[in-house]
């Protein structure tokens, strides 16, 4: 945090350009309105601060680097007439103050060179909706920082809201058209994902991408605000209703459509009461009924009760939209799923929809002849679509999906966009995903800002919906990633990776590295790692503790909002234990072990078989005991248990000359899995674990016993 230099707590007289005396119409614009920065200095220094009408409590402050940024959206376009900034210590040498009607374009009211602090209260005329202080050089050290960041003026013009009036799929077959108030209207959109309470903050970014439309996949109580919000920036939503089993394989729960008549008959009820709210609000585009549930009921039935199943839950959905059309007839209703052989049941059994709606991502190509082929006699927009998901990519050397590169998803939104336009007259458009902000393993694949910061996929969407991205500052670019060693890095150990990052703004780049657990655990976080620099794009990064498959991911930052993120798989393995096994395949009993259960049968013998992928498992019960006969007395210096998730919590390590009388070794009773490696200082020819309390629910299990010389 820069620190409050005396002065800057003092009102200061110093000004770089006096304003006429404020005029009666003049009105304080910038208060309290969404406000936005390229970057913050941490969780207290929020753009929202320089605009909250506290000048000597809160301030923005951006990151210690130039090129930082800080805009306002006054709500509508106004004309313009002076701005105040009143700086803390870190104050803007040289800046411009700049308005733009979109967010998108920007024009230049007022440069300032060789501005020295304290407050400039700047004469500035021009219209704009979109207000921003663009850095070009800091005083010192430390970054941008305002305490306060005022607009002066009067509302002069407004911003259009949402072309208004009835929702139509006009036209015939091949040549459909969507009309908004009789004006045609393509759905250039994107999936929504920030919580409602921030859509002031996050839809003047959408609509600078060029976005018109968002999609939601629930409708309720809260859709007000959001709809609100959408209106006040120009954008439709797509309102969703939810039906389970939503979200495609492996979600949403089973419900049988053939027999549930109070299910069934209670969501009517439902949408048609949000149907009802929120039919006038000039935000709504249409209604999209359910999502993906024409696949997913295959996680719930199967044969001949699966196509009963599916005819019946696309007959629901045409109850559903019969009755939205009696209480609305001017939106148009659609209903999601996730490949296109569920339209042979909506065209059979869902007359009453509009259009249809699909989600494809790197099949969304084949969608256009799939339609074709199938004979269909309605229209058609993509709800979701973007890079290949994890279920569509090969497996990498560890056996994880391989996620696409920054530039190969970038690609991918193009590449889909494309194809949606290139079918015209039937494809309406499309709402990619994601415009969402979770920084953890599904917002890294799919999140166009995840933690808010703006990826090559940003921009590939916004030159899609725009045409250009000329001018813009644009993520550093990541190439060549590796890691080694990749199959065998040692548990709280050391490996390394590389990469060659290049800015193409030739900004300075700051690095973050983040691990997720979510194939070695569930936990999908991404969590800091510890790291060096270790010269010539290496980084020698720490492992985790836990066995498995880690992904890795190298984040580079040019201090403007932007983010390159590239990730790759290392796989954690019990560390070296240098010297002789002795108890590599000898024999090996124990008080008992699981016939049958996965991958068992699960014998004592395959804990000391010198692989990591084969375990002995014991009955789910305490005690249990598992020993080793090493042929003769030995002299034992250290042993290594690997475990399986199914480890002790207590145990003791024992050591006999015959088998009979045995002598304590070493003994604990906070194990916590994974591998636990010991130092002990014995001779014996049989070693014993007397395994005492489990860990888990289940029993014990070893992936290996290394007894060491």
């Amino acid at each position: 945090m820069p620190f409050i230099a005396l002065g800057a707590l003092l009102a200061s007289s110093f000004t770089v350009a006096l304003a006429p005396g404020a005029h009666a119409a003049d009105a304080l614009l910038s208060q309290g309105r969404p406000a936005t920065a390229s970057s913050q200095e941490g969780d207290g220094y929020a753009a929202a601060a320089a605009v909250d009408g506290n000048l000597t409590g809160t301030w923005w402050a951006s990151q210690w680097s130039d090129q930082q940024w800080l805009q306002v959206d006054l709500g509508q376009v106004s004309n313009l007439s002076r701005v105040v900034l009143t700086w803390e210590s870190a104050y803007g040498k040289d800046y411009e103050i700049q308005a733009s009607d979109n967010g998108n374009d920007w024009h230049t009211l007022t440069k300032v060179t060789g501005g020295d602090g304290g407050t400039d209260d700047l004469a500035v005329s021009g219209t704009g909706r979109y207000v921003r202080m663009q850095g070009l050089a800091r005083s010192g050290g430390y970054g941008y920082s305002l305490w306060e960041f005022q607009v002066y003026g009067s509302t002069g013009g407004s911003t259009p809201p949402p072309a208004s009036g009835a929702v139509k799929v006009e036209g015939g077959q091949g040549n459909w058209r969507l009309t908004v108030g009789g004006q045609p209207y393509t759905v250039k959109g994107v999936t929504w994902g920030p919580a409602v309470s921030d859509a002031p903050r996050y839809l003047p970014d959408v609509k600078a991408m060029g976005a018109n439309t968002i999609r939601t996949w629930g409708t309720d109580g809260s859709s007000k605000a959001l709809l609100d919000a959408a209106a006040s920036h120009g954008i439709h939503v797509i309102n969703g209703f939810w039906l389970q089993p939503g979200g495609g394989p492996g979600a949403g729960g089973c419900v049988d459509y053939v027999t549930d008549t109070t299910y069934k008959n209670s969501m009517l009820t439902e949408f048609a009461k949000w149907v009802d709210a929120y039919k006038s609000h000039p935000a709504t585009l249409m209604w999209n009924v359910g999502n993906e549930s024409v696949l997913g009921l295959q996680n719930c039935y199967g044969g001949a009760e699966l196509e009963a199943q599916r005819n019946a839950y696309t007959s629901f959905v045409n109850d559903v939209a019969k009755k939205i059309h009696s209480i609305d007839p001017d939106h148009p209703v659609t209903s999601t799923d996730a490949w296109t052989g569920a339209w042979p049941y909506y065209k059979r059994n869902a007359p009453d929809l509009d259009l249809y709606a699909m989600n494809s991502y790197s099949n969304v190509c084949k969608v256009r002849q799939d339609w074709i082929d199938g004979g269909y006699t309605k229209p058609y927009i993509i709800t979701e679509t973007g890079p290949a998901g994890e279920w569509e990519v090969p497996n990498d050397a560890n056996g994880v999906p391989d996620e696409p590169t920054d530039a190969q998803k970038a690609d991918g939104y193009t590449k889909a966009w494309n194809c949606v336009t290139g079918h015209p007259g039937v494809a309406l458009g499309a709402t990619l995903f994601h415009y969402g902000t979770e920084h953890d393993f599904g917002g890294v694949w799919f999140n166009l800002v995840p933690d808010g910061l703006k990826r090559l996929s940003y921009y590939a969407v916004k030159k899609a919906y725009t045409g250009s991205t000329s001018g813009e500052n644009t993520p550093p670019v990541i190439s060549g990633m590796t890691v080694t060693p990749a199959s065998s890095a040692p548990a709280g150990g050391e490996f390394t990776v590389h990469a060659d990052v290049r800015d193409p703004d030739g900004d300075a780049v700051a690095y973050k590295v983040f691990l997720s657990g979510n194939y070695a655990n569930g936990d999908k976080r991404l969590v800091e790692a510890q790291w060096r620099p270790t010269g010539n794009g290496n980084l020698t990064v720490t492992a985790p503790q836990k066995l498995g498959v880690w992904k890795v991911y190298m984040q580079a930052e040019d201090g403007h909002g932007n983010a390159g993120i590239e990730t790759e798989s290392v796989k954690v393995v019990a560390p070296p234990v240098s010297g002789t096994n002795l108890a590599l395949n000898r024999p090996a009993t124990a008080s008992s072990f699981q016939q049958s259960y996965g991958d068992c049968p699960c014998t004592p013998a395959l804990a000391v078989d010198g692989r990591a992928d084969t375990r002995w498992a014991s009955d789910w019960s305490d005690p249990q005991w598992f020993q080793v006969d090493l042929g003769s007395a030995k002299a034992l210096r250290k042993l290594q248990l690997v475990w399986d998730p199914a480890y002790a919590r207590s145990y003791e390590v024992q050591v006999s000359d015959d088998a009979n009388t045995w002598r304590p070794v070493y003994s604990t009773t906070a194990g916590d899995g994974d591998v636990d490696t010991l130092d002990v200082s014995a001779t014996g020819r049989y070693v014993r674990l007397q395994l005492t309390a489990r860990g888990t629910g289940w029993g014990y299990s070893l992936h290996e016993l290394g007894i060491y010389s």
